[in-house]
């Protein structure tokens, strides 16, 4: 189990480095992030997967070639306004649409393919097509959502400043889990919510909202820098004062992040234990599944979006 983990460890790193290298080397001006799609759509899909099969295999009813489809939809429309630039143009500033309005759409003609999906092959196999449209609904939607958030994040402000926000972002939140865990075995005695994750105390979660916070500063006071340059991101100024500096910014960055975090993690075990499954899935070996991986990620991109819209790093 523990070479099974490594090894898959070891593989998932090296990919994500070789692709972010390239992402922040060789993305064309405006297309910022383009490289990062094949990473994007292995976690979207491989996330809807499990959780597709957790309600398959529950008894709940769903349509997963359909479910995957509409993910798929719903994650890639933000990647929209980077085509413009790799045939030759700007992506209209006036366009009635925007940028974010892509994953409005997307969303909207998602719904209706779960439906069409319904409607094609009612009165072949067993009744629940009520069922399947909402259960597709709920797992493209939850996970296409955030997934099209973290282009968005990518696309913030110029250069690789988008990518000096992912990379805050995701640092950010996953320390939660290792300070929550090394806080819990030092000084849990308090349960969180033993009903959905009996291992989980309230002192382990104060200790990774203090991990998440100090990882924060450090990310937006060296890393940031570090990897955006010279690069601005999307305000000129700050649009809520002081968000800009260093230390203000992971005051605010660093709790919300863990505490989305966390709940982001119970959100999956609320899941997992009202399927009565013990993992999410099986694709990733020693790993677990792809939900395992992005199930806090999922909750904390959306807070993580607007701090940085807001002025953090500005």
């Amino acid at each position: 189990m523990l070479i099974d983990r490594l090894k898959t460890s070891a593989v998932l790193i090296s990919i994500t480095a070789v692709l972010l290298y390239l992402d922040a080397t060789m993305s064309p001006k405006g297309s910022e992030g383009i490289w990062l799609l094949p990473l994007l759509l292995f976690f979207s899909l491989g996330t809807a997967w499990d959780i597709s099969g957790l309600l398959s295999n529950s008894g709940r009813q769903v349509h997963r070639r359909a479910t995957l489809l509409a993910t798929a939809i719903i994650t890639l429309s933000a990647c929209l306004p980077m085509m413009w630039p790799l045939f030759g143009s700007e992506y209209p500033p006036n366009c009635p649409v925007g940028k974010l309005g892509w994953i409005a759409i997307a969303s909207v003609a998602s719904v209706f393919l779960l439906l069409l999906a319904e409607m094609m092959e009612y009165g072949k196999g067993p009744a629940g097509a009520i069922e399947r449209t909402c259960g597709g609904v709920f797992v493209s939607v939850y996970v296409g959502l955030p997934m099209a958030l973290l282009v968005s994040l990518r696309s913030l402000g110029d250069g690789n400043w988008g990518l000096a926000a992912i990379l805050t972002m995701i640092a950010v939140t996953k320390s939660t889990d290792a300070g929550a865990y090394f806080s819990g075995k030092a000084f849990g005695k308090h349960k969180l919510i033993p009903r959905l994750s009996p291992g989980k105390t309230r002192e382990g979660a104060l200790g990774g909202i203090l991990i998440a916070t100090i990882v924060a500063f450090a990310c937006l006071k060296w890393l940031f820098p570090a990897i955006a340059g010279e690069a601005t991101g999307p305000v000129e100024a700050a649009t809520i004062p002081g968000l800009d500096q260093p230390l203000w910014g992971a005051l605010c960055l660093g709790p919300v992040l863990a505490i989305t975090g966390m709940i982001g993690d119970l959100a999956e075990s609320l899941v997992k234990r009202d399927s009565n499954a013990k993992d999410s899935g099986n694709l990733l070996p020693g790993l677990g599944g792809v939900w395992d991986v992005t199930d806090s990620l999922i909750a904390a991109v959306m807070p993580a979006f607007l701090f940085f819209v807001a002025g953090v790093a500005a």
